[in-house]
């Protein structure tokens, strides 16, 4: 499962990369360093905006800050307000939005006075059912102009340095450098991608906020065809609905003096991109899956992207080979089983203990349900439909897993016997189905 998000802002605002605007520092530390969750290659961070704490996205393929929902939060105030459209992958029309300026943005020693947002009025369109946290909001470009900001994906911290010569003779010391484009408040960097015993240069879009590993646009180059080894899957949710596309492998994927071999690449289909704004010469994205494999560090200002090997850079590249999308449907009251051991009081070395007593508790657990289901997948085949709510897993409460746990479970080895018992409208039904590796 994953989530990718494009935007295509229908409004007209002054560009002000690069000023002195934006995310300061306001500590007189040389660093800040943020902790941050990895789930499904993605990245969520606390961020404080008007004194509320709030969950986003930390995601350089968009040039703003993004609103979803506060529904975890209650309520926030938001200043200067105007009405706007949003748009952005997927095949449907465009939603309403906000556009609001002069927030506070706080982030431990850093500080935005001045923050302007986006804000999603459409409550449906729900981030946090996909990721099985409270999502709150993106953000991306603000994040990036004014500083060093390294993310290391093994310790999941986020490293905010000043920019300072000191600080960058470090870094250069320890990564290697490639050059990169900012354009429209977004990075850029080339590739050189092998499909079909083809060699291809890709200018593709960094995306921190696309969990997969590579993105090509079919329709934009001629060389860029879809291998015969391939198959139709979703690929994601945007605001303009679902996007559909195909999943295959490519040869090798060489960025900098780092290449890949047989990553997979998800190819959307034209209908579903249609409402993006592409760059000139873009050919598609390089994804969270790629990312994850270096600690990077984004220089916005003097175009240079940083790259060092981490632990996960030879771990295969996997996908969902079930066929099933799962999301969080909300919470349910579980009541569950304690033991309580009592210590006699004439018994000083605790060497007999009673443990025949119980005690029950009652604990808000997730309900999971199957969002989307592959035609022709092994899931399909078995028998599932979109809407199935899953009880137990391999014979275990579904709510014991986390939604990531779930999605790993789903990408595990070829040929696993995944064992579901469902409630369909009110009927406990039990499915079977093996893994497969189209690929």
């Amino acid at each position: 499962m994953k989530i990718n998000y494009l935007f295509l802002f229908f409004l007209v605002f002054f560009n002000q990369a690069f000023s002195q605007s934006g995310i300061q520092f306001e500590t007189s530390k040389n660093k800040v360093v943020i902790p941050f969750q990895l789930i499904n290659n993605l990245i969520f961070t606390p961020i404080i905006i008007n004194n509320v704490e709030l969950n986003f996205l930390l995601d350089t393929g968009v040039d703003e800050t993004i609103l979803l929902s506060l529904e975890d939060k209650g309520s926030a105030n938001f200043n200067t307000i105007e009405k706007i459209k949003l748009r952005g992958l997927g095949s449907q029309e465009s939603i309403e939005g906000l556009r609001s300026k002069n927030n506070i943005l706080t982030l431990k020693g850093l500080k935005d006075r001045n923050h302007k947002m986006f804000i999603v009025l459409d409550q449906s369109f729900n981030f946090s059912t996909h990721i099985g946290i409270p999502v709150n909001g993106i953000i991306g470009f603000p994040f990036f102009e004014n500083n060093l900001v390294e993310i290391n994906y093994e310790r999941k911290k986020i490293i905010v340095f000043k920019e300072t010569k000191r600080n960058r003779r470090k870094i250069e010391k320890k990564f290697t450098s490639i050059p990169i484009s900012i354009e429209n408040n977004k990075p850029y960097v080339e590739s050189i991608i092998t499909l079909e015993n083809n060699l291809i240069q890709a200018k593709l879009l960094i995306d921190s906020g696309n969990s997969d590993a590579i993105w090509l646009f079919q329709y934009l180059d001629k060389n860029i065809k879809i291998p015969k080894i391939n198959f139709e899957d979703f690929l994601g949710t945007g605001f303009s609905g679902d996007v559909m596309g195909r999943r295959s492998r490519i040869q090798k994927f060489k960025i900098g003096a780092f290449e890949f071999s047989n990553p997979i690449i998800a190819i959307p289909d034209s209908n579903s991109i249609k409402s993006v704004s592409m760059v000139k010469n873009r050919l598609g994205s390089v994804g969270g899956d790629v990312l994850k494999r270096f600690t990077v560090v984004f220089d916005y200002k003097n175009k240079q992207l940083f790259l060092k090997k981490n632990s996960f850079f030879t771990t295969p590249f996997l996908y969902n080979k079930s066929g099933i999308e799962i999301q969080n449907e909300g919470m349910q009251w579980v009541q569950e089983t304690v033991r309580v051991q009592t210590i006699l009081k004439d018994d000083p070395f605790n060497e007999n203990k009673s443990s025949n007593d119980f005690k029950y508790k009652f604990s808000l657990k997730p309900i999971y349900a199957i969002s989307n289901v592959r035609k022709n997948s092994p899931a399909d085949n078995s028998g599932l439909k979109k809407g199935d709510i899953i009880k137990t897993i391999n014979e275990l409460d579904a709510y014991k897993y986390s939604l990531p746990k779930l999605i790993e479970i789903l990408k595990s080895e070829d040929n696993k016997w995944i064992k579901l018992e469902i409630d369909r409208d009110g009927k406990v039904l039990n499915f079977k189905f093996q893994l497969e590796n189209l690929l």
